[in-house]
């Protein structure tokens, strides 16, 4: 993969990649989105500035890699976006999603413990379950389906998806500094990702009770 999204760096596609891979795992969480920002992160931190000659036959530096910052806005911009469209569809998806999502344990107890968190004014559990595997799926369909008003979830659906894209680009950056753009450099910012996807994991699992008051003990979001 590595050398593929290489191939891409220094194109705008990059970015249009990168976005379409985070908005959809939202509804495919097997989608590999935040592999595909480590490596992409990797791919611009290990990349090389040349020089070209500009129309008046001047020098001029030329960065052949996509800004990184430019990478962490796209990610952090599409996270929030499929957040938002999965909980619109959730809230406006009529009897059969809600029968569908009542059917499931794992989103009638998201319901529950969402909705015990953000009417105390807390969303560390939105923030928690962007890092869990599957975990921003849950979060955002079971915020739509508890009718939940949309100024209560989507500020800290934007922290949330900040705070992924930051982790996932800054994996990739520091993975390249300290270890090359290599096959292990960014199999070790991986391994990274996959351990903080397990402690979110571990998080969610406590009993609602503990993390009503985790999220109570949060300011709440102006």
């Amino acid at each position: 993969m590595l050398e593929s999204v290489g191939a891409l760096t220094g194109s705008p596609w990059i970015y249009a990649v990168v976005a379409l891979s985070v908005l959809l795992d939202v509804f495919l969480p097997l989608l590999p989105s935040g592999v595909l920002v480590i490596t992409a992160a990797t791919a611009a931190a290990a990349g090389t500035t040349g020089v070209a000659a500009d129309a008046a036959g001047a020098a001029r530096q030329v960065t052949e890699v996509p800004s990184l910052l430019a990478l962490l806005l796209c990610a952090a911009t599409a996270s929030v976006l499929g957040d938002l469209a999965a909980y619109r569809l959730a809230r406006h998806g009529g009897e059969r999603l809600d029968r569908a999502i009542a059917r499931s344990r794992r989103l009638t107890s998201a319901q529950e413990r969402l909705g015990a968190a953000l009417s105390r004014g807390g969303g560390v559990l939105v923030v928690i379950a962007r890092f869990a595997p599957a975990g921003r799926s849950v979060v955002s369909l079971g915020a739509g389906a508890s009718q939940r008003k949309v100024k209560e979830f989507l500020p800290w659906s934007a922290v949330a998806g900040l705070a992924w894209a930051g982790y996932s680009v800054g994996l990739g950056y520091f993975g390249a500094q300290w270890l090359g753009a290599s096959w292990l450099g960014t199999a070790v910012s991986v391994l990274a990702l996959f351990v903080a996807g397990s402690f979110a994991a571990l998080l969610m699992r406590r009993p609602a009770a503990a993390a009503a008051a985790a999220a109570a003990s949060v300011p709440t979001a102006s």
